[in-house]
């Protein structure tokens, strides 16, 4: 059945903004009006057409996530000011230095002109997640966009800050496993062909170590090209498998199992949450379309499951606070509590804002000391691998050099 987002009212003045499933406008008007709400708006909501063309072009889209904070920043500001949607989407686009993001925009003010809605000229274009495209309908309907745009501004500004320390903190890793990939394949390529001259007469009694390393190095040496462009078509392929669902699912899984990386996936996606549930209640959307909206923004896979679970159960009548002690593993006992306090208060965005805020800087701290604890582990890898290539090429070496 299609659905319909809607903005009603009762007769105390309590405002009810949502979507709901059903045949046609009139039953949506009819559920509302039995509950005591009286619909001031409502439409039908198109369905954003996921395919794997969409997936691929969301891998490449080149639109990063800075470019649409500031798009929505820059949004907000413009509308109230006084300018109409169509003329701040041209300024925009003419200050735009993102090629593919000017287009965008450019498409964009062409719909608007033709009398589409902002939100659904949004959904045709991957690089608008769910959350802007749903926060900006419901300001079409509210008819409080100005408000809605300074929110999703802020909602993008704060991803982008925790995204940035989480990579930031992965830096110094990354450049040194890099390094020593490079020393390896250049050791491998140049220096121990010279070395492997001195066992060119020994047929036998070399140890296996040994053996596996001359021969690895006599056919990368043989074949560099070949190592080259298998090396680096292998590091691409990693990162578009990485960017796929399933490699999202596998490397979730992955990060679940490591102590350290599993406190900063549980801080960022507790953290996460509490911003994008905050942002949407503040922004009128009802609790169960957030959950929906939060199962599809998250990108860690054991949270997408648990929050579509949750928001069935919420939908039948179920308390958020209760349904999130069943996933004790990924919401750690402050979630829970503070959702509590906030349901019962009546406060659950003041409350979640806290929250949001009390993770960010738990992650900002671990991110500091992330670097201090990746570093021994590194070079006892090193160290390692180090200690292999010198057992494996040093040792026999001396063997030789004894029976000459």
């Amino acid at each position: 059945m299609p659905q319909f987002a809607f903005v009603s009212k009762n007769s105390k003045g309590d405002v009810r903004r949502g979507e709901l499933e059903g045949k046609d406008k009139r039953s949506i008007v009819e559920a509302l009006r039995s509950e005591g709400f009286f619909v001031t708006a409502i439409e039908e909501k198109k369905e954003a057409k996921e395919n794997k063309k969409a997936s691929w072009i969301k891998i490449f889209s080149g639109v990063s996530l800075k470019d649409r904070m500031m798009f929505a920043r820059h949004l907000g500001v413009m509308l109230s000011s006084g300018l109409s949607l169509p003329k701040s989407l041209r300024v925009i686009s003419s200050q735009t230095k993102n090629k593919r993001f000017r287009r965008i925009l450019v498409e964009l003010e062409n719909d608007i002109k033709t009398g589409t809605n902002l939100a659904d000229s949004l959904e045709k274009y991957p690089i608008f997640d769910e959350l802007s495209v749903n926060m900006i309908r419901v300001g079409e309907m509210g008819g409080n966009m100005e408000e809605v745009m300074a929110l999703l501004a802020d909602q993008l500004e704060k991803e982008h800050k925790l995204l940035s320390k989480v990579r930031g903190a992965m830096y110094y890793p990354s450049v040194i496993i890099l390094v020593m990939i490079g020393v390896g394949i250049a050791m491998m390529t140049y220096v121990v062909p010279k070395l492997t001259t001195i066992f060119a007469d020994i047929k036998t009694g070399l140890p296996w170590s040994t053996r596996m390393i001359i021969a690895s190095s006599d056919y990368m040496a043989n074949h560099q090209w070949m190592v080259l462009f298998g090396t680096l078509g292998l590091a691409i392929a990693l990162i578009i498998f990485f960017k796929t669902s399933t490699g999202k699912k596998f490397s979730g899984l992955i990060f679940f199992n490591i102590p350290v990386i599993k406190s900063v996936v549980i801080n960022v996606n507790n953290a996460r949450f509490a911003r994008i549930y905050s942002s949407l209640t503040k922004s009128g959307v009802s609790v169960v379309e957030s959950l929906k909206i939060i199962s599809r923004t998250l990108s860690n896979n054991a949270y997408q499951k648990a929050f579509r679970q949750i928001g069935e159960e919420v939908q039948k009548g179920k308390s958020l606070h209760e349904e999130l002690t069943k996933y004790p593993r990924i919401f750690p006992v402050l979630t829970i509590q503070m959702v509590e306090v906030g349901e019962e208060t009546g406060k659950t965005v003041e409350v979640l804002v806290n929250l949001a805020n009390f993770y960010e800087d738990e992650i900002d701290q671990v991110t500091k000391n992330l670097s201090s604890i990746i570093e021994p582990v590194l070079m006892v890898i090193i160290g390692s691998a180090v200690g292999f290539f010198a057992i494996s090429m040093i040792l026999p070496m001396y063997s030789v050099m004894e029976n000459m």
